[in-house]
């Protein structure tokens, strides 16, 4: 009889891998920010698994607002008015805080970015799709277009009409390059984007995507002035703004959306990830007033069998009330700051740390071979494995994360304590010490 390991390297694929060279552990429990493997270790979910598990593992009150409606109706055609399809909805569009806006609901990140690109080209008529280098949308035929960096070499050549810009990133601008401060940052990488507008052809730009705050390329926390920007910009061009929230969304950044950080309104707003909490799949497409209204005449092109499902929905509607009852805004500012003070305090400590970029508990740490910033390791190459090494070390001390180029990523559930937080942080702090001899 094979084991559970037998069985899954026999059976199952596993993404973004050789399979040969993996050796995924077996696990078996999972509870609040741990989980536990089938030899009796615990990990700190110091990544919220994706970036997804905001309220931790086994969350009683959305397990049985699932199992209540599995009950119930499991699945019904997207055709049809069911109150946890209109519940769920409305309990979305007054998170965002857009006035009379709607929502298409999808089944996750990558499938809403596919429609709002649908959506965005059909409201404007028009064809071209910008995205930011160093983004992640989605592995799936437009979305993995949109993405900006590696990731998306397997989709190409692809359609035609995706074009991608630089957004700030101003740690690892060109050397030449010498920012005063963030609005000079700011102005800097606007004038960039507003020059591809002018030479791409404004009347054939449909929609400007980015991540309002880019997750797995590093954590990349834009200008505010940059922002605006490009809000103003796509106002000026008559383009749809579409801020990607799948991954910053859902207080991960502080405030329910990330946007709402920025003090702007984009077109449309796609979610995934947190809105359940990874319990069951659900995502969507926040449509703005404008935009909705203009397909109140017009047909709206897009349609999924798994639409609005039902048990998502209510895993949906559960997980939103749990953010309110478990106070997570609250907390995840105290958390965030406590994360960033303790970082901070590492980085004075370790010469292997260089930036540190954080908003809400959503942390990178770049890790660079000396003083002046030098990268670990090189963009997309890292033939010794260094940084898998490390992540390595960290999952043996009991600490999971994962990391993207130079950078480690820390997120980890937002239901997260100071105890637990100080304490998973005495496993970083070990492993950078580590690191410090590597380098």
């Amino acid at each position: 009889m094979l084991t559970i390991k037998e069985k899954d390297a026999k059976y199952n694929l596993h993404s973004w891998s050789a399979q040969k060279a993996i050796n995924p552990k077996v696990i078996t429990k999972a509870e609040g920010i741990y989980f536990w493997d089938d030899e009796g270790n615990r990990y700190y979910d110091m990544s919220s698994q994706l970036v997804n598990q905001n309220l931790g593992h086994g969350n009683k009150n959305i397990i049985q607002a699932i199992k209540d409606q599995v009950d119930n109706i499991p699945f019904f055609s997207p055709a049809f008015a069911l109150d946890v399809r209109s519940d769920a909805a409305e309990a979305v569009v007054k998170a965002s805080g857009l006035k009379n806006a709607k929502v298409f609901f999808t089944n996750a990140g990558a499938e809403s970015n596919e429609n709002a690109i649908k959506m965005a080209k059909q409201y404007t008529g028009k064809w071209k799709i910008f995205s930011m280098y160093r983004c992640y949308h989605g592995a799936s035929a437009g979305a993995g277009m949109l993405t900006g960096e590696p990731r998306h070499f397997a989709n190409e050549p692809g359609p035609a009409g995706f074009v991608k810009y630089d957004g700030p990133y101003a740690y690892r601008a060109p050397h030449q390059v010498k920012f005063r401060d963030e609005d000079d940052v700011a102005d800097f990488y606007l004038e960039l984007l507003e020059n591809q507008i002018r030479y791409e052809g404004p009347e054939s730009i449909a929609a400007i995507f980015l991540e309002t705050v880019v997750g797995s390329n590093g954590v990349l926390i834009p200008p505010a002035k940059w922002i605006r920007g490009v809000r103003a910009l796509c106002d000026k061009y008559n383009i749809v703004m579409v801020c990607d929230e799948v991954m910053a969304g859902w207080y991960r950044t502080g405030k329910c959306f990330a946007f709402q950080n920025f003090g702007i309104e984009p077109d449309l707003v796609t979610f995934a990830k947190g809105v359940t909490c990874g319990y069951v799949p659900i995502g969507g497409v926040i449509v703005s007033e404008k935009i909705q209204k203009y397909f109140d005449d017009h047909k709206m092109m897009c349609g999924l069998t798994y639409n609005a499902h039902p048990v998502g929905c209510a895993a949906a509607i559960a997980t939103i009330k749990e953010y309110e009852r478990l106070n997570v805004e609250e907390n995840v500012a105290v958390q965030g700051k406590l994360l960033g003070d303790i970082l901070e305090d590492l980085k004075k400590k370790h010469p292997c740390m260089g930036e540190i970029r954080r908003i809400g508990l959503f942390s990178a740490i770049e890790l660079v071979k000396d003083e002046t910033g030098t990268a670990l390791v090189d963009f997309n190459d890292d033939p010794e494995n260094l940084m898998g090494k490390i992540i390595g070390m960290l999952m043996a001390e009991g600490f999971f994360t994962y990391s993207h180029e130079n950078m480690v990523v820390i997120a980890p559930p937002l239901i997260i304590t100071s105890e637990e937080l100080t304490e998973a942080m005495k496993i970083f702090d070990k492993v950078m010490s580590v690191v410090d001899k590597m380098i």
